[in-house]
């Protein structure tokens, strides 16, 4: 579970070199809301604008368990928009990892939870 510290740990501190780190090269990222696999360079680009959009993110409410081929958590990411209005994201990430690096993630999120980013 060592990974999934330092894998949400970098992402809260805007830490993309940590966040590359943790994925191995060839690793997917799949979102239920479009249900498109990403490479792990497409998906940074997504947390760059996320970081640069939501200061003070932390995530809370986490709720990890191990599983035989990695883990599920299931977290609030709370922050604030540029707006000043709070931004609060339940969400459930289930990773897969091989020698230590991430090789899948699947992210749940209602994107409605998200629209205060873009007002």
């Amino acid at each position: 579970m060592e990974v999934a510290e330092r894998f949400f740990a970098a992402i809260q501190a805007g830490d993309l070199d940590a966040v590359r780190a943790s994925y191995h090269p060839d690793a997917r990222i799949w979102h239920n809301f479009d249900q498109l696999d990403q490479t792990p360079e497409e998906n940074l680009r997504v947390l760059a604008w996320m970081v640069r959009k939501v200061k003070d993110r932390r995530y809370e409410d986490v709720r990890r368990i191990e599983t035989p081929t990695g883990f599920a958590q299931q977290h609030v990411l709370r922050g604030v928009a540029p707006n000043g209005e709070q931004l609060d994201c339940p969400a459930a990430v289930f990773c897969t990892i091989e020698d230590g690096l991430i090789t899948r993630l699947e992210e749940y999120l209602d994107t409605a939870q998200t629209a205060v980013l873009s007002r």
